[in-house]
């Protein structure tokens, strides 16, 4: 064990979790490696044994050798289109540069294409986290607010390539510092999902953004505090601030713009029953979204806050487990996405050591069962996130948190919260998207990303806990980035 991990988070006492060598995972992992290395080269020959590594941002960027400008021809398969509720059979997938160029009836590949043979499994969309942190998400609380940055977008840089061995191949980053690393994933320099990023989330003074300690108020003329200065958020109150805030977050690349609307879990000082910005400030806000031709979406739980939001224009609601009947219909009706996580206070659950966190947390989890079941059955467009937070341990559960849709759905709806449905909320980004093309489907012309998977889609998502065995390829923007089929 090294020296990081041995020192102790100064608010709990428990040891920080900063590179995992002598963490029980990590141990319990390479004694799973030893048993299984015979049989990995046996199948896949190195790229198998390298992919093993693959949970802990170790994985190389390329799993397999693949011949620059020759397409790719996916044989032998069934798969999930990301829109139909049904897995589908007879056709081969061919993937030429980043796109799928066709669904071709099967045995009607070109002759020169790189043929892979998924052995009769099941293919489905690379999976969109539509509410994830992608430098906040593998930090602990402490660190998040306290640590130099350069050590968060270490940490961040690590975790993207874990995120992407876990499948999801494109996330929706509702907040923090992720230019930078979104630069570096798309030139390469890193492997990772696709980020669309939002930039600083935007908050009120006292709001679910405003990270200040009490010592730190009242703010005294344009100094900003250390989450502002490190770009996880911008405090901003009135309309001309709001604008200002908005825009600056827009000028530096975001493809959405994140507000707070109301109180939340992780913060000590707004309660959460608390509506947060006046109309007219959430208004300004999407003003100068729409006037860059993209989208606002609103961190909220209560009926208040998310009523207010709609009416503002926000087009997609974060979180929301405590909208009643009536909220939920003025969703509907005004055709906003409901960006929505199975927050159940279990053990996936962000971690909370204050009291007052807690009360709050399970307020939220005994909203979430209604939640999801109204909201389904009165017709809201749906959308999966995680929101994994501060909680470096509970990353690894990104899939898994997935799997536990289906306590309130069927398979196949579940993962089209994650494929077709989550790509379509991605495209209100309009021409602010970062990526050029169609995502979370299969189809000819979408962006070429995709699983091959050891599970059956149909009858359950339990794979989902195990990406590194039940993840036999992965493909992300037509590269090949972890071949198990050898």
């Amino acid at each position: 064990m090294c020296l990081s991990c041995i020192q102790p988070d100064p608010e709990t006492g428990a040891l920080i979790d900063m590179c995992l060598c002598g963490a029980p995972l990590t141990k319990a992992a390479f004694e799973r490696i030893s048993a299984d290395l015979d049989r990995r080269q046996m199948l896949g020959g190195s790229a198998a044994v390298l992919g093993l590594f693959a949970g802990f941002g170790l994985s190389p960027r390329r799993a397999s050798v693949q011949e620059a400008g020759r397409p790719i021809l996916l044989t032998n398969l069934r798969y999930f289109d990301g829109t139909t509720l049904q897995m589908q059979r007879g056709r081969d997938i061919l993937i030429e540069g980043p796109r799928i160029s066709a669904l071709v009836p099967m045995g009607d590949g070109p002759e020169d294409a790189n043929r892979i043979d998924c052995g009769g499994r099941a293919v489905i969309p690379g999976l969109i986290d539509a509410h994830w942190h992608s430098t906040l998400a593998a930090v602990t609380q402490t660190q998040a607010l306290a640590a130099d940055i350069g050590f968060i977008h270490l940490m961040a840089g690590r975790e993207a390539g874990a995120t992407l061995m876990r499948g999801f191949t494109t996330v929706r980053d509702t907040g923090g510092p992720a230019f930078g690393l979104q630069l570096a994933v798309n030139k390469g320099v890193l492997p990772g999902p696709r980020i669309f990023p939002s930039g600083a989330m935007i908050s009120q003074t006292s709001g679910h953004g405003d990270f200040r300690l009490l010592n730190e108020v009242p703010r005294t003329g344009e100094d900003l505090s250390h989450s502002e200065l490190a770009g996880v958020a911008a405090i901003a109150d009135g309309r001309d601030d709001v604008l200002r805030r908005t825009r600056e977050q827009l000028m530096r690349g975001a493809s959405q713009i994140k507000i707070m609307a109301g109180g939340g879990v992780s913060s000590l000082y707004d309660p959460l029953d608390t509506v947060q910005y006046l109309e007219e400030e959430m208004r300004a806000a999407v003003e100068a979204a729409t006037d860059w031709g993209t989208y606002v979406c609103a961190h909220v739980y209560t009926p208040g806050g998310i009523q207010r939001a709609l009416r503002a224009g926000v087009k997609s609601i974060e979180h929301g487990q405590l909208a009643d009947s009536e909220t939920i219909a003025m969703m509907r009706d005004e055709g906003a996405w409901w960006s929505i996580q199975p927050f159940l206070a279990d053990e996936d659950a962000n971690p909370k050591s204050d009291l007052r966190q807690q009360a709050k947390q399970m307020e939220v989890a005994e909203g979430t069962v209604r939640a999801f079941e109204e909201g389904r059955d009165m017709g809201v467009q749906m959308a999966f996130g995680t929101d994994i937070l501060m909680n470096p341990r509970g990353t690894i559960g990104q899939g898994r948190q997935l799997a536990k849709l289906t306590r309130f759905m069927q398979p196949l709806d579940a993962l089209r919260m994650a494929t077709g449905a989550a790509g379509e909320l991605l495209a209100l980004s309009g021409e602010r998207t970062p990526y050029q093309g169609r995502l979370g489907v299969i189809a000819e012309g979408a962006l070429a990303d995709l699983l091959v998977v050891e599970g059956d889609p149909e009858k359950s998502l339990d794979w989902l806990g195990d990406p590194d065995t039940n993840l036999s390829l992965i493909v992300k923007n037509g590269t090949v980035v972890k071949d198990y089929l050898g």
